[in-house]
């Protein structure tokens, strides 16, 4: 049996000033973005928001308006595609549906005009890396979602290429398989150590797979960080909104403090105190307190209503004073602590917990 595909070495990316316009539309707007050599890097973004462009120009099949691509030390902005040596895995797999698995997997290494013998050879290490081994007779047609992403996943490696795009190639499956499929390609990631950027607008598969996520909107970068840090330190309401779910109160800010629904706000020592501020509660990070004030803690006060079971947690709707509605989600096992809907409740931020951010 052929061993799998085994680590090679891989490349940093470097893109400068990338820009590219269609008609008065901004697809990608003076793109700064760094890749470093060897790590996972997601591009995150709602429909429209240029992932797939920028994805596109660093593959090689979008040609941008202005702007520096480099692979390692080489420009590579008017290199065509083939000559890249780029590995892609497409959103629709892309696969041959008249050809086997073989032969869908041989074809790049057929293009480079590679010897028979090594192709073969190559093809069942391919097979062998994403646990296909005894798949390359058969037909397209007879394999699953899943062995059809992993067929487009083969093919994508078999020439062993130093980069590695993936144009969200899991949007097709159910959520159980890509779920799974998910911390595979995380492990075949860390085993071959392929320089990868992959692209999806699932905010829960880019915390799950990536090294680094950069969030992008209308063309810009928004931020650029590794996964904890982009969901606990948001650099702005977009970021903050895209990723996890959150209320936002508006912040009355008065020089070096800011107040919230009238009371003055503990905040952690390094937080900057913007113009249009806002406080972001994620429904996690919100406790049910007993109503006497706490260190440390800032309060809410508000009434329950509505308590929903969702098997793994319970999500508590709270009405402040004012009618705003915010969300606490608690584990299961705590839900007998919930008072009844229509309770008087007081709410708890932790002051490590309490992040603001602003429209810019």
């Amino acid at each position: 049996m052929n061993e799998p595909i085994q680590k090679a070495a891989s490349l940093p990316i470097t893109i400068t000033g990338m820009t590219k316009v269609y008609g008065k539309a901004y697809a990608l707007d003076h793109i700064d973005l760094s890749v470093r050599s060897g790590e996972f890097l997601t591009l995150l973004g709602p429909s429209g928001s240029g992932k797939t462009t920028l994805l596109m120009t660093i593959a090689g099949f979008t040609r941008p308006d202005s702007g520096s691509l480099k692979f390692g030390e080489t420009e590579v902005i008017c290199t065509p595609p083939h000559k890249r040596e780029v590995g892609m895995v497409f959103q629709s797999y892309a696969l041959f549906p008249h050809m086997t698995v073989a032969g869908n997997i041989a074809f790049p290494l057929s293009l480079r005009r590679l010897p028979r013998d090594e192709i073969a050879q190559r093809v069942e290490r391919a097979l062998e890396t994403v646990q296909l081994g005894g798949y390359g007779e058969r037909g397209i047609a007879q394999l699953s979602g899943g062995q059809r992403q992993r067929v487009a996943l083969a093919r994508a490696i078999v020439f062993e290429p130093r980069i590695l795009l993936m144009d969200e190639p899991l949007s097709a499956l159910d959520k159980k398989l890509r779920e799974h499929m998910q911390i595979e390609l995380r492990h075949l990631h860390d085993k071959l150590g392929m320089t990868t950027v992959y692209v999806t607008h699932d905010q829960r598969e880019a915390l799950t797979m990536s090294d680094r996520i950069a969030v992008i909107n209308q063309g810009r970068l928004m931020q650029l960080g590794e996964p904890k840090a982009l969901y606990e330190r948001p650099a702005n309401r977009f970021v903050a909104d895209f990723i996890g779910d959150s209320t936002f109160l508006p912040v009355e800010n008065s020089g070096s403090q800011a107040r919230c629904h009238g009371r003055l706000l503990d905040l952690p020592t390094d937080t900057a105190i913007r113009a249009n501020s806002y406080l972001m509660l994620r429904p996690e990070k919100l406790q049910l307190l007993a109503g006497e004030a706490q260190a440390g803690m800032n309060m809410f006060m508000g009434t329950i209503q509505s308590i929903v079971y969702q098997g793994d947690s319970v999500l508590t709707q709270i009405a402040l004073a004012d009618g705003q509605l915010i969300n606490m989600r608690s584990a299961t096992q705590s839900d007998a602590l919930t008072p009844a809907v229509g309770s008087a409740i007081t709410l708890g931020l932790a002051r490590e917990d309490t992040v603001l951010v602003s429209d810019e």
